[in-house]
């Protein structure tokens, strides 16, 4: 078996950040491995994905000590256009690789980057759609997906490559547990195809049976190599001790019925109700809830699978869609959409347009209701940023972004809190902070919740509300726990 992969006394440190991302790591990577790269929020991960696929040194600037290899190449002597053939990349976000404004236009981009034939390109985008099941994705304005449905376009222009090294990180991070299902058969499929596959991630157990080794990261460095057979077998107890997620998935509430429901004992009797939430993208209506009553004070998970219409219905809430005719009432009073915007505070899944000031300190107390740095000082302290106030936000990694963001939203002072995907992102310890902050807000703070992390909901959601096809069966509380 010949190396893929050579990471020799690699020590890296980023132009803007103020500690070392690697140090002195070694790592050979082999032909037809799947390797798992795990660890807390900021352990070296993505610094790792980076200088596979040439982002370091040719994108991201830093202090790069050590020799890189990929396929033969060194990646400081070869240009980044060179080694798009060879690896292929799926990011976090997958905004940041896109280039096209329409789904098939995206899918065939990086093959027309690599001088193939029409009829060559039009054959791989075929049995790439028909593999992953995207059918309804295509000829579709990538602005009008779904995080999930946009993962899936990212994955799906990387198959279409043929690359020999795919290279992912957090993949799975705004998908649903069925699309998760499909991720994984697909990867299992590539890897019966002899390629080198490397995953960055936080989510672990849909990789059972598919990962060859796992490497836990800590600090830069490389704390554990572990079978995949070994690991997986690994107790809940010690993988919390290292700080992971456990393997073992919680409750699937996709199962459950459409509808708003109680799932945990809550004392709260005064409702906001929504009325006439209807909203579509040209011709096509993605939402349709003529009447909706949530409880005051609640904390409400909106599930539904990738495309149900969860992220355009919470934007209609805060007011940011264009042309939303729907109103809020709460305490007799009604609020139109341009008043929601005053009313509401919502982080993103891409926090990066969220993000201004030029300190972590300096962003948490943008919009802070209570100006007093003490405040948000221990705000940054429970979400364990508390040492990284000082540091420019952009210059965080993907976990502690998102954990600025929240930050920001709990100082804001709104009485209704928006969060789409919050724990995208973030290791077992951030996730188990955000919830027990989450639970903790006065009871007059209404919080709503779009996720896929059903460990969260478990651990701090009173309600659910499962959106399907843009509606719910029902505007009602069920009776009784799911």
């Amino acid at each position: 078996m010949t190396d893929t992969a050579i990471l020799k006394n690699v020590s890296f440190r980023y132009a803007n950040g103020d500690t070392g991302a690697l140090d002195h790591l070694d790592l050979t990577i082999k032909q037809g491995e799947c390797v798992l790269l795990c660890g807390s929020s900021g352990c070296g991960k993505t610094t790792v994905t980076r200088l596979l696929n040439g982002l370091i040194p040719h994108y991201y600037e830093g202090t790069l000590d050590g020799e890189v290899s990929v396929m033969g190449k060194n990646i400081c002597d070869t240009p980044i256009e060179d080694l798009a053939g060879i690896v292929g990349s799926v990011f976090q976000n997958p905004r940041s690789q896109f280039f096209c404004v329409d789904t098939t236009a995206e899918i065939a981009f990086g093959c027309e980057n690599m001088g193939l034939s029409e009829t060559e390109i039009q054959n791989r985008i075929d049995k790439t759609v028909a593999d992953m099941r995207i059918e309804k994705l295509l000829n579709r304005s990538i602005f009008n997906l779904s995080g999930g449905e946009k993962q899936k376009i990212a994955c799906a222009g990387v198959a279409a490559m043929l690359p020999e090294l795919i290279v992912l990180d957090e993949p799975t991070s705004n998908l649903d547990l069925d699309a998760i299902n499909e991720l994984r058969d697909i990867i299992r499929r590539w890897k019966a195809q002899g390629k080198t596959i490397v995953i960055a991630e936080h989510r672990l157990g849909w990789l059972s049976g598919s990962c060859d080794r796992v490497i836990y990261m800590e600090n830069g460095s490389i704390s554990a190599v572990f079978t995949g057979e070994a690991f997986f077998s690994l107790p809940e107890e010690k993988l919390s001790s290292m700080g992971l997620r456990a393997v073992l998935t919680a409750k699937n509430y996709l199962e459950s019925k459409t509808g708003l429901t109680q799932i945990k004992l809550f004392e709260g009797n005064e409702k906001i109700t929504l009325n006439g939430f209807v909203y579509g993208y040209g011709k096509q209506e993605v939402l349709h809830i003529s009447e909706l009553a949530i409880p005051k004070g609640a904390v409400i998970a909106v599930v539904g699978h990738n495309g149900a219409g969860k992220s355009t219905f919470t934007k209609c809430l805060c007011g940011l869609q264009n042309r939303f005719k729907g109103t809020v009432n709460i305490n007799g009073k009604t609020y139109r959409s341009r008043d929601m915007v005053r009313l509401s505070y919502m982080v993103m899944q891409d926090v990066n347009h969220q993000l201004f000031a030029e300190t972590v300190l300096e962003e948490v107390m943008l919009g802070a209701d209570d100006p007093s740095e003490q405040t948000a000082l221990n705000i940054l302290q429970k979400l364990h940023i508390s040492e990284y106030k000082e540091r420019h936000p952009m210059s965080l990694s993907g976990g502690q972004k998102q954990r600025a963001a929240i930050a920001s939203a709990l100082l804001a002072g709104k009485k209704l809190l928006v969060f789409d995907e919050p724990t995208s992102g973030l290791d077992h310890r951030s996730m188990e902070c955000t919830a027990e902050l989450l639970r903790s807000l006065d009871k007059d703070i209404t919080v709503l919740i779009v996720t896929h992390d059903m460990e969260l909901i478990d651990r701090c959601c009173t309600h659910i509300l499962h959106i399907e096809n843009g509606g719910i069966e029902s505007g009602c509380i069920g009776n009784g726990a799911i």
